[in-house]
């Protein structure tokens, strides 16, 4: 058997962590992956209750349509050697008056910069949601669509985008360009990243 890498210990570690436990309503249950090889990095916000239960990410409506817009399969999107899969929140967080609960916020500020330092491959890390949008991007515009319809600003590495859940299909229809402009220019930069 291979020897545990650096980054194989600290998933681990991650997968271990009970910092929020008092504050998850189904209990800490860490959903990440990750490579050293990877080259695309997906950080969104916090696993929903299907993810939660499953242990897979994406594993939604959510991610159908995320991986819709990537223009990528499961089989590729859940190759941990290409794509590594970290959100701003691990665990589940529970249910507010209006959907998921944010991210809890120990997450990024505990493990992430740890993560990132061993992920030297990564060449496109796409941004989902308003909370990662938040913590990663310094000149921040005022809206989400804005902050999108700005994303070259923001490359190469990030590149911003709504979050894909079926709550935002008002957006979605109002910002119709999204689909028309970001989308494909998203499909180039992924496969470009998936070359190299």
């Amino acid at each position: 058997m291979a020897r545990a890498t650096r980054l194989d210990r600290l998933l681990a570690e991650v997968r271990a962590c009970r910092v929020c436990e008092p504050e998850l309503p189904l209990g800490p249950k860490p959903v990440l992956r990750a490579k050293r090889s990877a080259r695309i990095l997906v950080m969104g916000q916090a696993p929903g209750i299907r993810v939660h239960k499953t242990g897979i990410p994406w594993n939604d409506a959510s991610g159908k349509r995320l991986r819709q817009w990537m223009d990528l399969d499961e089989s590729v999107f859940y190759d941990a050697q290409r794509i590594a899969i970290i959100p701003m929140g691990f665990c589940y967080p529970g249910t507010g008056r209006s959907g998921d609960l944010p991210p809890r916020k120990e997450c990024a500020e505990l493990w992430h910069q740890r993560l990132l330092s061993l992920l030297p491959k990564i060449q496109l890390a796409l941004l989902v949601g308003r909370y990662a949008q938040k913590h990663y991007l310094t000149d921040l515009c005022p809206t989400l669509a804005e902050t999108v319809r700005q994303r070259e600003r923001y490359g190469p590495l990030y590149f911003p985008l709504p979050h894909p859940s079926p709550r935002n299909i008002g957006w979605l229809k109002k910002n119709r360009w999204f689909e028309a402009e970001a989308v494909p220019q998203l499909r180039k930069k992924i496969q470009a990243a998936l070359r190299s």
